[in-house]
């Protein structure tokens, strides 16, 4: 486990297409799935990270808490299933189960979108505003294992909360932290490492 901040991408940016199949329910999505949404908030996300796994009940909870909001959630899943088994689609489908994630959770095999999206660690948050524009990348909030922290979501939600709102996103942001996305040998971009 190497722990690693997210890259911060460039607040304004367009959010990458993407084409990706569900582990929870085998369809397809892609950017035009949520064209009808008002934001749009993408989860870099995988099964065995401690991370990943000290703000899961929280994950939940967003998808929950903002089921009738004019917002899309998705998770994606980067990581080298070869190499590291826990994260494997059909893993991945018995997390999202076990959660009772109400978004779907899509699987990045080529890891192609990770990089497209400049994602570096799990978890790793970006929220787009109704234009796709990035709006706000960082942490899910202060918490992480050990810290004593309580797992809120506070950053995030802030966020979230800002743009259905039609409101501007303080730029001051603070990096989410985790493990690194698990790269599949000679995979890793030139901004990781």
């Amino acid at each position: 486990m190497v722990l690693v901040n997210s890259t911060m991408r460039e607040l304004g940016s367009s959010a990458p297409d993407f084409s990706l199949p569900s582990v929870t329910d085998g369809k397809s999505y892609s950017l035009s799935s949520f064209a009808d949404k008002k934001a749009l908030l993408i989860i870099f996300a995988c099964r065995h990270c401690p991370y990943v796994v000290h703000i899961k009940d929280e994950l939940a909870k967003l998808g929950n808490d903002y089921a009738n909001e004019d917002i899309a959630i998705v998770a994606i899943s980067s990581n080298d299933a070869e190499n590291h088994k826990d994260d494997a689609p059909d893993k991945l489908k018995e997390f999202a189960q076990e959660l009772k994630l109400t978004y779907p959770f899509l699987y990045d095999e080529s890891q192609a979108v990770a990089k497209d999206y400049t994602a570096a660690c799990t978890p790793d948050f970006f929220l787009y505003d109704e234009k796709r524009k990035l709006a706000y990348r960082g942490q899910l909030d202060g918490s992480r294992p050990g810290n004593s922290i309580p797992v809120t979501g506070e950053d995030l939600r802030a966020a979230i909360d800002c743009v259905l709102k039609g409101n501007p996103v303080s730029a001051d942001q603070k990096p989410s932290a985790g493990c690194n996305i698990k790269w599949k040998a000679g995979n890793a971009p030139a901004y990781f490492g």
